[in-house]
């Protein structure tokens, strides 16, 4: 398996285990998997995920200052705001409101 399936395949199984109604960033993915520079790389790793199985839930990745960022990579621009909304997450002006409240860092939530 080439070196970037693989970082793919871990970014995806820690974004699977986000919670609904929560959110999480691209560098704080990247620390958890012991790429602290690699938000660049979970990014690219997060636009390839909408065919992936199990489904991932790429609507709760954001930017580090709770941007949508990712929005463009979905079926329409609103797809990834909808699915928060739906999930209890306001969101105004493409970003997540009371972003440190609803943020989830994996590096304190999981154990490697």
């Amino acid at each position: 398996m080439p070196k970037n399936n693989a970082f793919f395949e871990q970014v995806y199984q820690v974004v699977r285990l986000v919670p609904k109604g929560r959110v999480t960033t691209y560098g704080a993915i990247g620390k958890f998997l012991g790429s602290a520079k690699s938000a660049r790389m979970v990014g690219w790793a997060m636009n390839s995920s909408h065919n992936q199985s199990p489904k991932v839930p790429a609507h709760r990745v954001v930017n580090r200052n709770g941007l949508l960022t990712g929005k463009h990579h979905f079926s329409d621009e609103n797809t990834m705001i909808n699915l928060l909304k739906d999930e209890g997450i306001e969101v105004t002006n493409n970003q997540v409101v009371h972003f440190k409240n609803h943020f989830w860092d994996p590096t304190e939530q999981l154990a490697l």
